[in-house]
């Protein structure tokens, strides 16, 4: 021990020096303190642990939605029942109403055993030739395997061009009085850019392998010889449509030049001239012509996922952009 520690405990009394009370409070707050913050720490790890849960189990949840894109809408089949398939919106290979869903939905209608008939309601303004002449090929195929199934298609508030298309393979044909019904014709549209670009000092920049590839191009001028051939194509796809509807409808339609002028009737009108054979709704048919009141839903539906994107409205943009820069061929 040196000089200077002894002269230090001999000064004491031989005892250390003892802590001041505040220090030894300093100490029992520092001590809660540290104990404070691991308990923090252990809570803030626990709750950490949860959310990680939480967050994988609603991407799986949302995973598995996406995996199972569209879902049946069947219900429960106890006995005789008359099979509906919804047809509404527009007909579209990406939409609800597409030739795939509707195929799918007819299919198991027809290929129930205990399914009286089947009843398409329509609510729909039309839309692609392609997916509506698939439709209409498969309801007359499905009606040939199956003779002893009747097909109605009933017309709610609209049954319009590629719809009536469909429709018109059916049976029968009903509607509402003030049903829009009709509209057989075909149309393709959309913008011309070049004065604007003039305006603006833009330049057109456009590079093809073939003389036509730059067919109907927006930003570029209009030839007289590409308006001819488009005209040819829009001519043979109304032929189609009419020659489609002539050998549903049979000599039911009136002879009336206007019926494939692309004008649309009420329900009322289309009875008149033989487009539709009579006014009731889908539970009408079901009870008066089916004799089978029940009705049990074939079509497909929309996701859980589906259903949520759509109400976002995610597809607003893509639509907007295809209507000012595609030119698309549908039936209105």
């Amino acid at each position: 021990m040196s000089d200077w520690e002894s002269g230090k405990r001999g000064i004491l009394g031989g005892k250390e020096p003892a802590l001041p009370p505040e220090s030894g409070r300093d100490w029992k707050l520092i001590e809660k303190l540290v104990l404070s913050l691991q308990s923090e720490q252990k809570r803030s790890r626990r709750w950490g642990i949860f959310f990680k849960f939480l967050t994988f189990a609603y991407l799986f949840a949302l995973l598995f939605m996406i995996r199972s894109p569209i879902g049946d809408g069947m219900d429960a089949v106890t006995g005789h029942h008359t099979a509906l398939v919804e047809l509404s919106g527009p007909i579209a290979a990406d939409e609800l109403a597409s030739a795939d869903n509707l195929v799918g939905s007819l299919r198991a209608a027809f290929e129930a055993e205990k399914s009286r008939a089947v009843v398409l309601r329509i609510n729909s303004p039309g839309g692609s030739p392609v997916q509506s002449g698939y439709v209409y090929d498969e309801i007359k195929r499905l009606r040939a395997e199956y003779p002893d199934k009747k097909v109605y298609a009933v017309i709610s508030d609209i049954g319009a061009s590629g719809a009536y298309y469909i429709a018109a393979a059916a049976d029968e044909i009903y509607a509402n009085r003030a049903s829009l019904v009709g509209s057989i014709g075909v149309v393709a549209g959309g913008f011309g850019f070049t004065e604007l670009m003039e305006k603006l000092g833009v330049d057109r920049r456009l590079y093809t392998a073939g003389e036509n590839k730059a067919f109907l191009d927006p930003f570029s001028p209009e030839r007289d010889e590409d308006i001819a051939f488009w005209q040819s194509v829009l001519e043979s796809t109304h032929g189609q449509f009419i020659a489609a509807v002539k050998d549903g409808r049979g000599d039911r339609l009136a002879d009336d030049e206007r019926l494939f002028s692309g004008l649309v009737w009420s329900g009322e009108q289309a009875l008149e001239l033989g487009l539709v054979d009579g006014l009731g709704s889908t539970s009408w048919v079901a009870r008066e012509l089916v004799g089978e009141e029940e009705l049990v839903d074939y079509s497909r539906t929309p996701s859980p996922f589906q259903k949520f994107v759509e109400q976002l409205g995610v597809s607003m943009g893509e639509g907007v952009a295809a209507q000012l820069l595609e030119s698309r061929l549908e039936l209105r």
